[in-house]
């Protein structure tokens, strides 16, 4: 380069927020393959399965940014800080995030921090828990004849504690379709307060664990049971929760009819099993 000549142009790169679904790697978009083939670097969550993990390019480094609650964990800032970083040298810089980017997956933070600095982002949709869990149950979440709206919400505030601000009227009501997401250490406690709220204690609750991989574990209730017992500890996080009446349909048929399709050894529910003590 001549004395006083300009500098290049900073080469800037890019961020893709990729779904990587609950977990089956089967459930992965073809965009989102495309993209893990194309990345330098690969920043991914704790929930992220090993089976998604082994599609990505070989040559891009992969860097564990998870996020888990009670456990030590990488900052959202953070985050943000070094997605900046690695997008200023040039890298194309994939955003690995467990279920869907836009349910519960902070993109909203992420995105706005990219566009603060310039930096070009996309994103591509993954298949969420909900979702994966209604498929595997067989049932549909807003079947008309059971419910007329169907809402997620999220079990765990910053606190780690129920969210203060749930509409809880609305959620209580019979035709509509609960998903909880991240609420295994609050479901009792919800529970609880539902049926204050004047929901039944017979409404259907199923909570599953894993969803979509080879641990998964179900257990199928009452909102009474929910509210007098929690989840039983068989069921790791991460825990989906689903109530209402649409959930009365697949709650007593055997657990073949509720896995349709896998080749993956049957995994019986969990009912009846309860918290130990201590």
């Amino acid at each position: 380069m001549k004395p006083n000549s300009p500098k290049p142009a900073e080469r800037i790169g890019h961020v893709t927020l990729v779904g990587a679904g609950p977990g089956d790697a089967e459930l992965l978009t073809l965009k989102a393959v495309r993209a893990l083939q194309a990345a330098n670097v690969i920043l991914f969550d704790d929930l992220v399965s090993d089976e998604v993990l082994d599609l990505a390019r070989r040559k891009a480094k992969r860097m564990l940014v998870g996020k888990r609650g009670y456990r030590q964990s990488c900052k959202q800032e953070d985050i943000n800080d070094l997605m900046v970083k690695l997008a200023r040298q040039g890298k194309h810089v994939v955003r690995l995030k467990s279920g869907d980017p836009m349910i519960f997956g902070r993109a909203g933070e992420e995105i706005a921090r990219l566009d603060a600095e310039g930096i070009p982002v996309t994103v591509i949709p993954g298949i969420t828990s909900a979702a994966a869990m209604a498929s595997a149950l067989g049932i549909s979440l807003t079947h008309r004849d059971h419910a007329h709206s169907v809402r997620f919400v999220t079990g765990h505030a910053r606190s780690g504690a129920l969210p203060a601000d749930l509409d809880l009227p609305g959620l209580a009501d019979a035709e509509t379709t609960l998903i909880v997401y991240m609420g295994g250490r609050t479901a009792a406690e919800l529970a609880r307060r539902l049926l204050a709220e004047g929901r039944t204690p017979n409404a259907p609750v199923v909570a599953v664990s894993g969803v979509s991989r080879a641990d998964e574990r179900r257990w199928i209730g009452t909102l009474d049971e929910l509210a007098g017992h929690g989840l039983p500890d068989a069921l790791t996080s991460p825990v989906i929760i689903g109530i209402g009446e649409i959930f009365a349909i697949r709650a007593d048929a055997p657990d073949a009819h509720l896995r349709p399709g896998t080749d993956r050894p049957a995994v019986a529910p969990v009912r009846g099993l309860r918290r130990t003590a201590g």
